[in-house]
């Protein structure tokens, strides 16, 4: 398997990903560098930069392989079965009933070692 990894992947995914790297840096110091700047204009530089850096990773053999993660788990959120409305309430409403009783069992735990360490000790 690593075989096959290592052979999808071009021997410039190296250079590829030192770009990236650049990119986020130029982004973090030219940000502190400008600072006194209009923050509208920083953001843009950073949302450019971000999409740049974004366009070379998805260029590596990793950002492929994540890519290609993603669009599969975007096709499993599609065949999850949500509750309906309904289900939700009364799951959380069985699960808030349970938390108070849970809570006032606790409660009257404490309140009675409470009560009886007190009483031991005087």
């Amino acid at each position: 398997m690593n075989s096959k990894v290592t052979s999808e992947g071009s021997k410039l995914d190296g250079l590829k990903w030192l770009v990236v790297v650049a990119l986020v840096a130029v982004g973090v110091v030219g940000n502190s560098m400008f600072a006194g700047e209009s923050l509208l204009y920083r953001v843009l530089a950073l949302l450019f930069l971000a999409l740049v850096a974004g366009f070379v990773a998805f260029q590596t053999a990793k950002g492929r392989a994540f890519f290609r993660l993603f669009k599969e788990a975007k096709g499993e959120i599609r065949k999850v079965v949500w509750p309906t409305r309904q289900e939700t309430l009364q799951t959380t409403a069985i699960v808030v009933v349970a938390v108070l009783i849970v809570g006032l069992l606790l409660w009257g735990l404490d309140s009675l070692l409470g009560w009886i360490v007190s009483g031991a000790i005087g």
